[in-house]
């Protein structure tokens, strides 16, 4: 990519705005120049240290809250992974040239999580500005009568912050667990299918909401000895996410009934998501296999291919027959499919992208993880391929989108 080299240190440093760094444990990994300005600290007296051994609470004053709103606020943003945007808050401050005298501030915090290209929560953004002087001008303008009501009146407005923070928070889990049974309902564990093993597994996403878009199903085709495999994943979380799922897996799985191949099923399909609000940008994969033949006919609507293991260990991925996802065309146009052949004892594995996907991440990356797990496991039975899956790809601080997975053994 042509342009300038970025000195993203320089650039952090240069920020007008204070910002600090964090770990998970709350010890300061690095903060920028203006941070220091502002808080009269030195880069020793800061960096390596636990935020509260910084600045700890006022010990002369027991209704100061500053320390428990952070902490709180940080902590929220550990667990969710979720920015978190605090009320005004009372901050006093130790000069650092005069122990035991503290200075009255005020901040207005903002705190984001800051992860990793594998998705692992690595480090916690903390970026405050200084309002102290915004507060004593309007209390020299006698907007109150005295200081000690607006400590007052900020204490009580983060007070209600932090119930409205955690109502939205059992809100959140109650919703999460909603669309988790409904997921579950509508994600039954799939029927023999012959004499051939298959596993299936759903892993939900970390996140309070992020949950409930993927789906997978098998079907044993009426009158011939062939099998249909998809996996699909609705764009968007939650309860309304799970809905639309559960009606695109149903079209899918009684068009593939009828259809001659996997590139009409999914034409059907796309038809029938323009009528579902929701449905768009939705992307979904068939496979067809033909086991007297021993062949996969396959087609897919802007969804990660599907992996085809060989028993020699060589991985292929059938991405042979792509086209873009659910509604991405204002007109209907025929879906391409292809065809690959395999040998007995081969695998066959589908999956939506929270498999592979990681923020700041090439997907060439993640499927050449997935192929390095698949040749290294190629021998296990599909619940046992399965579960190493998911435990070689999963990232250590859980996953920010669900995953469907399905293992079949040719």
């Amino acid at each position: 990519m042509n342009g300038p080299v970025i000195d993203y240190e320089a650039v952090f440093q240069a920020l007008p705005a204070a910002v600090a760094l964090l770990t998970p444990d709350l010890v300061y990994a690095d903060v920028n120049e203006a941070f220091l300005s502002m808080a009269g600290r030195t880069r020793e007296q800061v960096v390596g240290r636990y935020l509260f051994d910084v600045f700890p609470d006022n010990p002369n004053d027991p209704e100061a809250t500053g320390v428990r709103n952070l902490r709180a606020s940080l902590q929220r943003v550990a667990t969710t992974g979720e920015r978190d945007t605090m009320a005004l808050q009372r901050y006093d401050v130790e000069d650092s040239h005069r122990p035991g005298v503290w200075q009255k501030r005020y901040w207005s915090p903002v705190n984001a999580p800051v992860f990793a290209a594998d998705g692992t929560m690595v480090l916690l953004l903390h970026r405050v500005e200084e309002v102290t002087e915004l507060v004593r001008a309007r209390d020299a303008r006698g907007d109150n009568d005295r200081p000690q009501a607006l400590e007052a009146e900020l204490y009580t407005r983060a007070r209600e912050l932090q119930k409205v923070n955690e109502r939205l928070r059992k809100a959140h889990a109650r919703e999460r667990e909603v669309a988790l049974h409904l997921q579950r309902a509508m994600l039954p564990l799939p029927r023999p299918l012959g004499h051939h093993r298959a596993a299936v597994r759903y892993q939900p996403a970390t996140g309070a909401l992020n949950v409930c878009g993927d789906w997978y199903d098998l079907v044993d085709l009426p009158g011939a000895d062939r099998t249909t495999v998809a996996v699909g994943d609705v764009v968007g979380h939650g309860l309304r996410a799970a809905g639309v799922m559960g009606q695109l897996r149903s079209a899918l799985s009684a068009a593939s009934r009828v259809a001659e191949g996997p590139a009409q099923a999914l034409e059907v399909l796309g038809l029938y998501a323009r009528s579902v609000e929701g449905a768009e940008s939705t992307t979904a994969v068939s496979v067809f296999i033909d086991w007297s033949r021993r062949t996969l006919t396959y087609s897919s609507a802007g969804h990660p291919p599907p992996a085809l293991v060989a028993p020699d260990g060589a991985v292929t991925f059938l991405d042979g027959a792509t086209d873009p996802p659910l509604g991405a065309r204002p007109e209907h146009v025929a879906r391409p499919q292809a065809r690959a052949a395999y040998a007995e004892g081969s695998v066959l594995v589908l999956y939506t992208d929270g498999l592979i996907e990681r923020r700041h991440e090439d997907i060439d990356t993640g499927l050449e993880r997935l192929a390095v797990s698949l040749a290294r496991h190629r021998a296990a039975t599909p619940d046992a391929l399965a579960d190493a899956l998911l435990e070689d790809l999963m990232a250590p601080a859980g996953i920010t989108d669900d995953t469907a997975l399905v293992v079949l053994r040719l």
